[in-house]
């Protein structure tokens, strides 16, 4: 194996033996119950399941959260090395892994840093309070005058005693405090740098970085046939001319569940394409009618769920009333690396690598699917090739994992292909979403009526029934039932309580859970769409007002931090009420705080239309962004300027095509994606940064306020309102007559 891919000295053989430090505070059960202990700390409060300190003075940090592509590797880093006083390359960070780092779920919902992020924050702090403290016993000083530097505690007189020393002769283990001897923000030095990204140099190098890169010796390589469709089923499948084929190890059917491994790549996918013509599929109707997707998902069996419901016997009478409803077809992640897991069933083991969101969530849904006690499973995050959200991942790693436990003793690598991976993985649902709003005689909002239609937005694993390979054995699991998700953060229902101030309000999530398409968490859940829709209708309420679009935004905002945002954007981009532009140029503006719990974002886009063929050519996108304290500035420009890209791709062109059978958008050429040459010429954020405030999520915060832009902006450039995603050109040019 590649030593990239060695797994480090594990939290249990340190606690094993050795001489380190394994910090960890002490409370009384009373006072933790009072009170909540910093970020992922609450969950998991002894902070031996977050920081190493060894007798030779390394450090290791442990998260249970995975690098994604978002960059969270550097950004942790930074943190612990900001508080432990050292150098960050002085710091090991070790991610996601059922055997060494603690439980964190899931990394998603931009929840990496407020959660993970504070955790390690706090524990860093009291490990070195711990370090001061046993440094003023060495050196026969107060604590007051000594300082932590470099890896060591030093006296006024220069004489340094290593943290590795001081650690030497003692364990401690106690429990996290409430309070910690943060290094104030006026005092950083690491913490609000533009550190380069410690994930980076061996993607650009071609350098083995990724799950897919991974070989290990005697691996085997696995495909999988997959149903024609989601109501098929496997009838007959005559085995004997694949197993003959060259290289082929085994053949493995299990209900509608059929694969094969091989000793190469490539005989495997022939030996795949070979088995899937020797099947034969039953097929049934299953899908709805695609161009009545809406209506039929408004039709559907569900509850109402109420959000808000607000009165103002007060408020000025409506004198204008308008009306729209917008909508959202269902969108895939279209990650551009097919998804890939590799497993090893050894010595009673199964360990797994995994590019999936959630580690331990995976653990619990093998176990359950192989019958194997959660404690003989093991599941390593590597990364993968992107996707935010539950895209082919997790099952991948569950194919792998299958293959692997039928031949015990060989590592088995299964890569999808680019059609299974369009066909099969869980899309972000259809949405549907009523909008009416009333201004009273001076232009304010008096009235607020909004509904949302959808399914559920996470079918995410934590059992065997949310795989493919669980659903599809011949004694198949139950998939859990949907779940709509609850306020603050929601989830169809993310994002559907405007920020905007207005004294009459009402809110309803229809929640539909027909699951008759795959879906699960898609980046922003619901968020994207249902910020399009508020901020699309802003716009549409300004122009009923003959109001400027952000001064009508500012009009009815009053919180402060949301404000400044909104300000910040507008000047950057140069925002001008009733500037004159070239005909067929349209400009747009749209802001949101992603889940009202995080980030802070308004995006401003200048665009052109060609009248002539609906085409829109993407000028310029201008943002800024609030996440609270700072700690990697390009890290969130990343994350903002990575979001408005995928979310102008989904907005212009992405859609999931279906007939009654099967899945249409099986490649690229029927799932069309933003190329290189319709990207933004220019994109630039703004980061407004706040010293000492929680960390807020950043990389769900550009997306829903992104598309609003751009509708804003089609809307302006061409006079003509369009409410169906995507703003594709057949659509907009059907739109302006032309």
């Amino acid at each position: 194996m590649s030593a990239l891919f060695k797994t480090p000295v594990s939290r249990r053989a340190v606690l094993r033996g050795g001489s380190a430090l394994i910090v960890s505070f002490s409370l009384a059960p009373a006072l933790l119950a009072q009170e909540r202990l910093p970020g992922a700390l609450q969950n998991t409060p002894q902070l031996d399941a977050w920081l190493r300190i060894a007798a030779d003075g390394s450090i290791t940090v442990f998260t249970g959260k995975c690098e994604l592509g978002q960059g969270i590797k550097t950004a942790l880093v930074q943190v612990a090395a900001e508080q432990l006083c050292v150098e960050p390359k002085a710091v090991n960070l070790v991610t996601a892994d059922t055997a060494q780092t603690p439980a964190e779920g899931y990394t998603a919902g931009s929840l990496s840093m407020q959660d993970s992020g504070t955790a390690i924050m706090h524990a860093c702090a009291q490990a070195r309070g711990i370090l001061l403290a046993r440094g003023a016993e060495r050196h026969v000083l107060p604590v007051s005058l000594l300082k932590a530097e470099n890896g060591a505690i030093v006296a006024p007189d220069g004489k340094r005693i290593g943290y590795g020393e001081l650690v030497a002769d003692t364990t401690l283990k106690v429990r996290a405090q409430l309070q910690s001897p943060l290094i104030p923000p006026a005092e950083h030095k690491i913490v609000g740098q533009s550190l380069p990204r410690v994930d980076i140099p061996a993607k650009v190098m071609g350098q083995p970085a990724y799950v897919h890169d991974l070989r290990l010796p005697g691996m085997v390589h696995g495909r999988v046939v997959r149903p024609l469709g989601y109501g098929a089923t496997l009838v007959l499948v005559d085995t004997s001319v694949v197993e003959k084929l060259p290289g082929v190890r085994k053949v493995v059917r299990d209900g509608n569940f059929l694969a094969v491994t091989a000793d190469r790549e490539f005989r495997a996918i022939k030996a795949m394409e070979t088995l899937a013509a020797a099947a034969r599929w039953d097929e049934r109707d299953t899908l709805p009618d695609q161009a009545n997707l809406y209506a039929w998902l408004k039709q559907q069996a569900g509850r109402t769920i109420p959000i808000r419901d607000e009165k103002s016997a007060t408020s000025a009478p409506a004198v204008k009333q308008l009306e729209a409803e917008y909508l959202r077809p269902y969108q895939m992640h279209a990650s551009i690396g097919p998804s890939c897991g590799v497993a090893l069933y050894k010595d009673d083991l199964l360990t797994v690598w995994s590019h999936a969101q959630g580690m331990f969530p995976l653990r619990q849904a093998i176990s359950q699917l192989l019958k194997l006690p959660p404690e003989k499973v093991r599941c390593i995050h590597m990364e993968g090739a992107g996707c935010y959200g539950h895209n082919g991942a997790d099952d991948a790693a569950v194919d792998a994992a299958y293959l692997a436990f039928s031949d015990p003793g060989t590592p088995v690598r299964v890569q999808w292909m680019r059609h299974q991976e369009h066909q099969w993985e869980p899309y972000g649902s259809a949405m549907a979403m009523g909008v009416r709003g009333s201004l009273d005689a001076s232009g304010r909002i008096v009235e607020w009526d909004y509904a949302v239609w959808t399914d559920t937005h996470s079918t995410r694993p934590g059992g065997a029934g949310s795989t493919l390979v669980g659903q599809h054995i011949a004694t198949p699991f139950t998939p859990p039932p949907a779940n709509p998700g609850a306020q603050p953060a929601g989830a169809g229902d993310r994002n559907i309580v405007p920020l905007y101030r207005v004294p009459n309000m009402r809110l309803l999530y229809h929640f539909r859970p027909h699951q008759t398409l795959r879906v699960s968490a898609l980046r922003g859940l619901g968020a994207y769409a249902n910020v399009f829709a508020i901020e699309s209708f802003m716009d549409e309420l300004a122009a009923a007002a003959g109001a400027d679009p952000v001064e009508f935004r500012l009009r009815h905002m009053e919180e402060a931090r949301a404000v400044a945002v909104i300000q910040r954007t507008a000047a950057a981009f140069g925002w001008q009420a009733d500037a004159r532009l070239p005909k067929g140029r349209g400009r747009g503006f749209a802001f949101s705080r992603y889940k009202n719990l995080g980030a802070y974002c308004a995006v401003a886009v200048e665009l052109d239309v060609e009248h002539e063929t609906g085409r829109v050519r993407l000028r310029r996108a201008v943002s800024a962004c609030d996440s609270g304290q700072t700690v990697n500035p390009d890290g969130i420009r990343n994350q903002i300027e990575g979001g408005i890209i995928q979310a102008a791709s989904w907005t212009l062109n992405e859609q999931v095509n279906f007939d009654k059978r099967r899945i249409a958008s099986r490649d690229w050429s029927r799932y069309p994606i933003l190329r290189f040459a319709d990207m933004f010429d220019s994109i630039q954020v703004e980061v407004i940064d706040r010293p000492g405030a929680p960390f807020l999520g950043t990389g769900e915060a550009s997306q829903g306020p992104t598309g609003a832009a751009i509708a804003n902006a089609i809307a302006q450039a061409t006079g003509k309102r369009l409410r169906e995603l995507p703003l594709n050109p057949a659509r907009v040019k059907a739109a302006i007559g032309v």
